[in-house]
């Protein structure tokens, strides 16, 4: 592959352009070299790096756990008890943001059922958007 333009790496995988030197800025993705004219030229490390980064983030990890997960790759030699403890930790990650969307669905399925429809004035879902104590839902965390 030859070397690539910031908006042909942009388009080949699929990640914004001011994402890519926002990467760039934090260390994700080593600055790349530059043109006579300045102009970024990627490699292929560049694109299988920010494809890396891109899939990671599509499951959920944090930068932090990349930046991590990256240092790893970077030593193949090590054991990857240290990546199966990331992959862990973020799984259960997943896991408490499920339980506590599927509570949000439940809050919100009762509130659409116990709406009558009528006046705004008497409508049960503001009644329970407004009421700041949530006295009025299934569990005050949401």
């Amino acid at each position: 592959m030859t070397e690539l333009s910031i908006g042909q790496l942009s388009a080949n995988c699929n990640v914004k352009v001011p994402t890519i030197r926002y990467y760039e800025q934090i260390g994700l993705l080593p600055e790349p070299p530059r043109t006579h004219s300045n102009q970024r030229r990627y490699t292929e490390q560049h694109r299988q790096r920010l494809a890396f980064i891109r899939h990671s983030r599509e499951l959920g990890f944090p930068l932090d756990s990349i930046r991590e997960l990256l240092e790893m790759s970077d030593h193949p030699d090590q054991s990857c008890k240290t990546v199966d403890t990331i992959a862990r930790r973020n799984l259960d990650e997943v896991k408490h943001r499920i339980r506590r969307l599927n509570a949000l669905k439940r809050e919100l399925s009762r509130m659409i059922e116990g709406c009558a429809g009528g006046q705004v004035g008497d409508c049960k879902i503001i009644g329970i958007l407004a009421d700041a104590s949530h006295e009025k839902c299934l569990t005050d965390r949401h």
